[in-house]
């Protein structure tokens, strides 16, 4: 979670001396300006001390300008008389007045700085200028910088520029430095990087510390000087040996990252300490990170929470989020989640994606703070917004399932592009799923399996697994059960429970690799060994089948009953099979009841429908038509069509529950309204004889038809009735006979003999007495006593040839359409 960001200073774009606003100080006897020097009395001790002081003060008061300013100086200094800054400003004034330079520039500066009197930047400025006009150096380059910075003159870079060139062409070393940076921002003259580095060069090779580190920063960034990390080296270490903080700030990130200079760690941290211990901000989170590190000091996260709180106090929003990080694993400090939270929030609010993005987290876990979603949103989207590949991610998730936010598929749909493009395998993944599913737009195989297949070529295994579900489906590729298998693979080596399961089903059917049930079982125990009830069952079937593994009962159920104690109701059901049929355990259908219990009070649709079934048949418990219909109303209100079928079917009957016409019907129509043929077929039925529904001819073919379309034979058979009688519809042979074919070809008897007699009667068919024979003789072979009799009619007008014609063809027909199962 630390970030380790070596901080290389970016030329700022104020225009400010090397020192701040400490503008020069006034001249003294140990401070002369502009060259100028006092020159001391020549005889010595006190009494020399105050004859000069005594000759000075003589000339001074006849007028003599020279005097007046060499006694500022002295007042100032208290040398040969008391220090006295006022007394100072009296004489500077009157050798000003008369045209001493050095006298207006320090009387500026006293002005300035409020000594000697109150501050008054409007009569600095001016004495400023009139030492500038006399081509003071140090005024004119003051000058510009109150230009520059519009302090008690109106702000004006023209201005600043004139000024700082004036004291630059005189080789003032500030000025060029200033005059530099005009340059490079481009502020009043056009922007070159070649009169930059030109000024900077003149200022630096004077020694000006601040001229010598931007000179370095622009061999860095090859700005009008080819890159040169070596020269930008020597630079910066000119200025850091002269204590400048950034440049040894840099000179230690340059030795960090081994540019320009063999790569050091310790060399790196000894240039961070000391800028650091002069409290420069980014070299105190550098010095923090390589004590986190280990580099070039022992690791020590105790002390690299010392010095990324120095540099977080200061601001430094790096710094705060690696303090943040450092509280919220508790290294070098207790855990504390909302200490995290706090240096999180500060450096996110300065704009720190990562920190943005973490703070998200935070309040998306509820760690340190309430849990909040939409607070979570907010603080990934500033940080998505500014290229945070994971917060994108993190947006997109919110978006898609609607957590602090309303759900919104094409936003999230956007979001997992951003990420996806950055290479976020986990927001590949997602829209790859997106594009499948047509999620935030049309569905797209193509892209679906681009972006699932560049995650999974990242080795994200939830995309190999997918991508091997759609070459083994052929969704969206060409089916290909061995690339199925070789993704599958990937995702099942790198643990995937899902994808073991797979892998062993494709040894298990022999689907892209050699039929294996050896290799099946070893896949699905290990799905079966990370608690997958599925992989459980199948494993237990292996040993219940001998499939790969020897035949053993004990350990069949001991698979079972793993699965089926993870609540999972289809593991509940398979060991309550095992339990209702003796397998590896007794025969017990109390305990096959107990676990469909389990399942059925977990609110399991499918589990309350069979133990419905169970007290509906007397199996385990006792009958109990009243429990059977109360657990199939709970299946039923879930919306398990079967069940409302089963209800309907007891309402109808009054079998547990009061008879009821109107409520059989209403469960029929819901299960109907699913779909569910057989309840299509009883609706139908319903309507056709008036009960719980005024009877309806139309609107009970009407169900018959939406049963017989889904290939339910009853049902097909009852629309050829209805066509043949003109019930509900017109009458139509033609159109009973097609349905009558239907419900024939699926085994359905009494269909096979009014087919059987349609052709022998010529209705809807043309007369075909072979044809007849066969459909009736198959028929009455299942029983239908009509059938057999009119199968002995049909014989007597067939010849013998036809006959044998016949009977082959009803074999035929009797192995293609006999038998198949009849809904009890």
């Amino acid at each position: 979670m630390i970030r380790e960001i070596f901080f290389i200073t970016a030329i700022s774009a104020l225009l400010l001396p090397h020192n701040g606003w400490a503008i020069d100080v006034p001249y003294s006897a140990e401070n002369p300006a502009s060259g100028q020097t006092y020159d001391a009395p020549s005889k010595s001790g006190a009494e020399q001390s105050d004859q000069s002081a005594n000759e000075i003060r003589m000339a001074a008061e006849q007028g003599d300008a020279e005097a007046q300013f060499e006694l500022g100086g002295m007042y100032y200094a208290g040398q040969g008389v008391p220090k006295d800054d006022a007394k100072a400003v009296r004489w500077f004034r009157q050798a000003a007045e008369q045209g001493i330079a050095d006298a207006q520039y320090n009387l500026g500066v006293m002005y300035y700085g409020g000594q000697g009197g109150p501050k008054d930047y409007a009569k600095a400025v001016r004495w400023f200028r009139q030492a500038a006009e006399q081509g003071h150096a140090e005024a004119q380059n003051n000058l510009g910088v109150m230009y520059n910075t519009g302090r008690e003159v109106p702000k004006d870079d023209a201005k600043a520029v004139r000024w700082f060139r004036q004291a630059a062409e005189q080789g003032h070393a500030e000025a060029q430095n200033n005059l530099g940076a005009m340059y490079y921002t481009g502020r009043e003259v056009p922007k070159d990087d070649a009169k930059a580095v030109h000024w900077y060069r003149q200022a630096a090779e004077r020694g000006h510390a601040e001229a010598q580190f931007f000179l370095g920063f622009m061999y860095y960034k090859g700005r009008e000087v080819p890159k040169d990390y070596a020269k930008a080296v020597r630079w910066f270490r000119q200025a850091a040996e002269q204590g400048h903080a950034e440049a040894q700030n840099t000179l230690g990130a340059m030795y960090a990252k081994g540019l320009g200079v063999p790569k050091d760690y310790a060399k790196a941290v000894r240039w961070f300490r000391q800028a650091a211990e002069q409290g420069h901000a980014e070299a105190q989170s550098n010095l923090g990170a390589m004590y986190y590190g280990g580099r070039g000091v022992p690791k020590d996260d105790a002390e690299a929470v010392h010095w990324y709180r120095q540099a977080a106090e200061q601001g430094i929003a790096g710094a705060q989020f690696n303090l943040g990080a450092m509280y919220a694993e508790g290294q070098g400090v207790p855990k504390d989640d909302a200490e995290a939270v706090r240096w999180y929030r500060q450096a996110a609010e300065r704009g720190h994606a990562e920190a943005q993005f973490f703070l998200g987290f935070m309040y998306d876990k509820g760690r340190g703070v309430p849990k909040d979603g939409a607070k979570a949103v907010r603080w990934f989207r500033q940080a998505a917004e500014q290229g945070h590949a994971v917060a994108q991610f993190s947006l997109g998730l919110a978006y898609a399932e609607g957590q602090g936010v309303p759900k919104d598929d094409a936003e999230a749909v956007h979001w997992y592009r951003q990420a996806a493009e950055q290479g976020i395998a986990g927001a590949q993944f997602n829209l790859g799923f997106m594009y499948d599913k047509g999620r935030g737009g049309p569905k797209d195989g193509a892209k679906a399996v681009r972006w699932f297949r560049q995650a999974a070529e990242q080795g994200y295994a939830d995309a190999q697994f997918n991508l091997g579900l759609m070459y083994y489906a052929g969704r969206w590729v060409p089916k290909d059960d061995a690339e199925a298998v070789h993704w599958y693979r990937q995702a099942a080596e790198q643990g995937v429970a899902g994808a073991q399961f797979n892998l062993g089903a494709m040894y298990a059917e022999g689907q892209g690799v050699p039929k294996d049930d050896a290799e099946a079982a070893r896949w699905y125990r290990q799905a079966a060994e990370q608690g997958i009830a599925e992989a459980q069952f199948k494993l237990g079937m292996a040993y219940a089948e001998g499939q790969g593994v020897p035949m053993d009962d004990a350990k069949a159920v001991r698979w079972f009953q793993q699965a089926a104690e993870q609540g999972i109701a289809g593991a509940q059901f398979g060991l309550g099979m095992a339990y209702a049929l003796g397998l590896g355990v007794p025969k017990d259908d109390a305990e096959a009841v107990r676990w469909l219990r389990q399942a059925a009070e977990q609110g399991v649709a499918g589990a309350q429908f069979n133990l419905g079934a169970m007290y509906f048949l007397g199996q385990g418990v006792p009958k109990d038509d009243a429990e059977a219909a109360r657990w199939y109303r709970q299946a039923a209100e879930q919306g398990i069509a079967e069940a409302q079928f089963k209800l309907g079917g007891m309402y109808s009957l009054g079998q547990g529950v009061p008879k009821d016409d109107a409520e059989a019907v209403r469960w029929y129509r819901q299960a109907a309204e699913q779909g569910h043929a057989w309840a299509q077929f009883g609706l139908g039925g319903m309507y056709a004889t008036g009960r719980g529904v005024p009877k309806d001819d139309a609107e009970a073919v009407r169900w018959y038809r939406q049963a017989a379309e889904q290939g339910h034979a009853e049902a097909q058979f009852f629309l050829g009735l209805a066509y043949a009688e003109g019930q509900g519809v017109p009458k139509d042979d033609a159109e009973a006979v097609r349905w009558y074919r239907q419900a024939a070809e699926q085994g359905h008897a009494e269909a096979q003999f009014f087919l059987g007699l349609a052709y022998a009667e010529g209705q809807g068919v043309p007369k075909d007495y072979i044809e007849a024979y066969a459909w009736i003789n198959i028929s009455g072979e299942q029983g239908d006593e009509h059938a057999k009799e009119a199968r002995s009619l049909i014989e007597k007008k067939l010849s013998p040839s036809d006959l044998i014609k016949a009977q082959e063809r009803s074999n035929e027909y009797f192995r293609r359409y006999v038998p198949t199962p009849v809904r009890d």
